[in-house]
């Protein structure tokens, strides 16, 4: 018997024995053979996600170099009223709709003066970007999304979530991040109870210790674990955050918020008194192929007071101005995410008299809304700027890691004799979870619970177990 073959030998025998009872040792089996045909067929999708992610993670400082031109401005002096900049960028493109405003943040930055296009996708937008000092334009671009996202980075964001496929491309994403937290977990689990399995090492600091003996197969598993726990807290933020994006567990995830009444709340635009006209709103404002309209410049002129009202009613950091599409709509004021900004404080202003028509203060929103916000700023590498990108990096090149060695335990696990059809690493020891009926039971409960929740889970684990019995059929083995 080959040195391979020992090991695996003595890893199955260790999940027979080394338990405290028939129910343990079945969970730790279970846990086992989940982490490692998870680990084996999500694995390349998660090494995908994680290249991709990487890039995805520095893409805002990446956009910030790219994209400067228009980004930045070299004037210096006093800004120019608002009214006037947007002029300027009204001036520009005259055949689109204006549909909000974002004015400069940080001496030095442009104004975003954006439009709806009809020939773009639903959440994109035609922005001319002019310079606040001298209400001259310096260019226009594409921008994605409630993030504004430039090209560049929209390019690396679309590769992450779909791999530019479009609809169908999101079931990779979908799949790696429904997986992601359970391999992650059942990894976990084998970790702990291996560190603790082994007196010299009953303390909580070999969890993360990594191994510097000669090349052996400990010291790739322990790079495996170790990397994995240093990991661990932001992969099941990625993945938890992750689902909230994707097509089929999204939308339920979105339907559970609705019946909790935990969405995003918003303000509302509506004036007192007044009557909203037909078609009244944003026509086209996220693209589509809705009409154009001019806005009225008496409407353009109205953005000082606006912008004015809203700063003394706290609204302090970068904001997006939502332009009324009739008079019977108030301004809408609301704080952008941004690198180093935590909270997302709104009002709406009426524009003939600047007077607050409501306000919707970050404080007031629910905890789950806040929650999720807080996740998906993290995701997106902007709720702590760099060190967020970094962190993001740093995990994302620990999963690469993990992925790349536990691939390399599973081939330096195959027998000896090459050639042959079984010449890879065998699974670990089946069957155990039918010694543990209590155990059983409830977890076919919430695996079908989370299977209906979040569809693609739910069918690849149905496919995991289909090829688990055929391969148990196929080599004969006893179940």
């Amino acid at each position: 018997m080959s040195t391979t073959e020992v090991a695996a030998a003595r890893e199955n025998a260790a999940t027979a024995t080394n338990t405290n009872g028939p129910g343990r040792g079945a969970f730790r089996a279970l846990a086992l053979r989940l982490h490692f045909y998870a680990g084996l067929f999500v694995g390349p999708f998660l090494l995908i996600a994680a290249v991709t992610g990487a890039l995805y993670a520095i893409s805002p400082t990446l956009e910030s170099f790219v994209d400067r031109d228009v980004l930045y401005a070299d004037s210096e002096g006093p800004q120019r009223p608002l009214s006037e900049q947007v002029t300027a960028g009204v001036a520009t493109r005259p055949d689109l709709t204006l549909v909000a405003v974002a004015p400069a943040p940080e001496p030095g930055e442009t104004t975003r003066v954006l439009f709806s296009d009809p020939g773009l996708g639903e959440s994109d937008r035609r922005a001319v970007f002019v310079d606040p000092v001298t209400a001259q334009p310096v260019g226009e671009s594409v921008v994605y999304g409630s993030s504004g996202a430039l090209p560049v980075r929209a390019w690396v964001s679309q590769a992450h979530r779909h791999l530019h496929l479009g609809e169908p491309g999101r079931l990779y994403s979908e799949l790696a991040a429904s997986w992601l937290w359970l391999i992650a977990l059942a990894g976990l689990v084998l970790w702990v109870r291996r560190v603790r399995a082994r007196r010299r090492r009953n303390s909580a600091t070999w969890l993360f210790a990594p191994d510097l003996t000669p090349n052996t197969r400990g010291r790739r598993l322990n790079w495996h674990g170790a990397a994995g726990m240093w990991t661990l807290p932001v992969l099941l933020l990625l993945s938890a955050t992750g689902l909230t994006w994707s097509t089929y567990a999204g939308a339920n995830i979105e339907q559970l918020r609705e019946n909790l009444s935990w969405t995003t709340p918003a303000v509302d635009t509506a004036l007192p008194d007044t009557e909203p006209a037909e078609h009244s709103g944003h026509a086209g404002h996220h693209g589509g192929p809705a009409m154009t309209h001019t806005v009225p410049a008496e409407r353009i002129e109205q953005l000082d007071t606006v912008l004015a009202a809203a700063r003394n009613a706290g609204v302090t950091q970068a904001a997006e101005i939502s332009v009324p599409g009739d008079d019977a709509g108030a301004f809408a004021v609301k704080e952008l995410r941004r690198s180093g900004t935590l909270t997302v404080d709104a009002v709406a202003v009426d524009g003939t008299t600047g007077a607050i028509t409501d306000r919707l203060p970050y404080s007031e929103w629910n905890l789950m809304a806040k929650l999720a916000n807080w996740g998906i700023q993290l995701h997106m590498g902007l709720m702590f700027g760099l060190l967020n990108q970094l962190l993001l990096l740093a995990a994302m090149a620990g999963l690469v890691t993990v992925i790349v060695r536990g691939y390399l335990m599973w081939w330096h696990r195959r027998p000896a004799t090459a050639g042959t059809w079984r010449a890879v690493g065998k699974p670990p020891r089946r069957g155990m979870l039918r010694r543990s009926l209590l155990l059983a039971g409830p977890l076919l409960v919430v695996a079908a619970v989370i299977g209906w929740f979040a569809p693609v889970f739910g069918l690849s684990l149905l496919a995991f177990l289909v090829v688990d019995i055929i391969v148990g059929r196929v080599r004969r083995q006893p179940a």
